[in-house]
């Protein structure tokens, strides 16, 4: 029996995906459930799942652009499995995948300690591993540390170079030759409309960026305190981001105009905070929303970054994690960035910059402290926000920073109750 495979729709609105990759070869035997490629629509990619066991026949090209619906390979059933097959080496991925609220609480406890209880091949929470090249590792015996530490994304390139070298003596590296070769590439679906979005921006709004400074000792201080308590219930590391969520939505319960957007001659104010957190993944920027932040707890935020954050990485986000978001924000500083103009994210009327934290001198009542203090950057559209919100909005939010038990009302032990011990 032949069964056909279908393009699957992204999303309402989008009539046509390019193949961004395929995972398997032509007349490769497939397995039930296992991924076979990778469509990429402007906004997000999704997997193209084998819907039965049988040898693949390819259809489209890498790159090729093709209509939703269309068929782009199909699948022989009365194809015999060969001798010995071992599972597809993405399985575990596509698991991971279905269980995101799962994996994001095991991330934080997963630590590599060495080969003998290194993660299995194809999962890890920090590296992450192309399907081809964890099928050659798990062939070959490899492991992650096998392979390199800092990585991301471990590929088919990693892993031949360590199989060409396996038995050799390491040696300094050659001095490199000077070259004036040029490499040219089709830039993705996602990565095209993402350069239009923010030519579109520049040109469509009166974009403008206030900054402010905060000091995050009480942060800083609350998580050395209480993270190992935190991990223990929660199974989720405490970190930043939660904070500065927790602090936009307060900001933007005293200045809504933040919140807005633009509809034709209208300006629509939610009464809900719908909070994109940019990530940045191989596949370029993406900005899954957390909603109705303005309700949730530190936990409860946390949880669901982590969860968001883990679907963007592994190009498994849907349509509906990043659509409808009313504010963002962006972490530039966990790639060392000191201070910069973040750039709006349409419809959405303004965007906050964090920042590295950098322990500076401070002035504090004629003495001179050492602090840890990061650079805060809110950048809004002047036509609906006036300079005096924007510059208020962002000193609410320093002052929620720096003292962040005023984010709750508690008779109790305030602390504890903010961070849900």
């Amino acid at each position: 029996m032949i069964i056909e495979l279908k393009v699957p729709s992204p999303g309402e609105s989008i009539s046509e995906v390019e193949i961004a990759s395929w995972l398997v070869q032509d007349g490769d035997y497939v397995e039930k459930d296992q991924e076979v490629a990778e469509v990429e629509s402007d906004k997000a990619t999704l997997p193209l799942i084998a819907e039965q066991a049988g040898k693949i026949k390819i259809m489209a090209e890498p790159g090729e652009t093709v209509a939703v619906g269309k068929v782009v390979c199909t699948i022989d059933t009365s194809a015999k499995a060969p001798a010995g097959k071992k599972k597809p080496a993405n399985e575990a991925v596509v698991e991971a995948t279905r269980q995101a609220a799962a994996a994001a609480k095991e991330e934080t406890k997963t630590v590599i300690k060495g080969k003998a209880d290194s993660a299995p091949v194809g999962t890890t929470s920090s590296v992450k591993i192309s399907p081809v090249a964890a099928k050659m590792m798990e062939e070959n015996g490899l492991n992650v540390e096998d392979i390199i530490a800092g990585l991301k994304r471990i590929t088919k390139k990693e892993v031949q170079m360590v199989l060409d070298n396996q038995g050799t003596l390491s040696a300094p590296s050659p001095v490199r030759e000077a070259s004036r070769d040029e490499k040219r590439q089709r830039m993705s679906n996602l990565r095209r409309k993402l350069a239009e979005r923010l030519v579109a921006v520049k040109n469509e709004t009166a974009m403008l960026t206030t900054f402010n400074e905060a000091d995050m000792s009480e942060i800083i201080r609350l998580r050395k305190t209480y993270q190992p308590a935190f991990i223990e219930k929660h199974g989720i590391k405490l970190g930043f981001m939660s904070f500065f969520v927790k602090a936009v939505t307060g900001a933007i319960a005293s200045f809504p105009n933040v919140n807005s957007r633009i509809d034709g001659e209208e300006m629509v104010t939610p009464e809900y905070c719908d909070i994109g957190i940019a990530v940045q993944t191989d596949k370029g920027l993406m900005v899954p929303v957390i909603r109705n932040a303005e309700s949730l707890s530190l936990v409860a935020i946390e949880a669901r970054i982590m969860e968001l954050a883990n679907k963007a990485r592994a190009a498994r986000i849907s349509m509906e994690d990043m659509t409808g978001g009313t504010f963002t924000i962006t972490n530039g500083g966990v790639f060392g960035s000191l201070l910069s103009t973040p750039v709006l994210n349409p419809p959405q009327s303004a965007i906050l910059g964090m920042h590295n934290i950098v322990e500076r001198p401070m002035a504090i009542n004629g003495q001179v402290h050492i602090l840890p203090m990061m650079y805060i950057a809110l950048s809004y559209d002047h036509r609906l926000i006036d300079g005096r919100d924007s510059v208020s909005f962002l000193v609410r939010i320093k002052e929620l920073i720096e003292n962040p038990l005023n984010m709750l009302f508690s008779d109790g032990d305030p602390e504890r109750t903010l961070l849900g011990l």
